[in-house]
């Protein structure tokens, strides 16, 4: 499958792909790097989250690692999430898609704080 054959990502796909690029993270922990990121506006409810994870998992954009941090850091009731190889070329492709749009939107004469 091409990358670009999922594309336009819904923007809770592309934060989560974004929160999970550096690091493994669980449910919880990625709800608050979006939060964080987006300075509070953008919110991922739980119930956007999993469905969202569940279809990502199902599209091979992530994860469910095998490794797992250590006990003592870790609640195993919790699940963690990676982005593979295709998830991040995924993620580039629609990083190149908003860049090309913010592009052609600011040659409009578009642009961040002109009301």
């Amino acid at each position: 499958m091409e990358p670009s054959s999922l594309l336009p990502l819904p923007p809770a796909t592309f934060h989560i792909l974004l929160a999970v690029a550096d690091e493994d993270r669980h449910g919880y922990a990625i709800i608050q790097d979006v939060s964080a990121r987006t300075n509070g506006e953008l919110k991922l409810s739980a119930g956007t989250l999993y469905r969202s994870i569940a279809r990502m998992l199902d599209q091979g954009l992530l994860t469910e690692p095998r490794r797992r941090p250590l006990p003592e850091l870790d609640d195993e009731r919790r699940r963690y999430y990676r982005i593979t190889p295709f998830g991040r070329a995924v993620a580039e492709a629609e990083s190149r898609r908003l860049s090309q749009l913010v592009r052609m939107a600011r040659e409009r004469g578009f642009s961040p704080g002109k009301a």
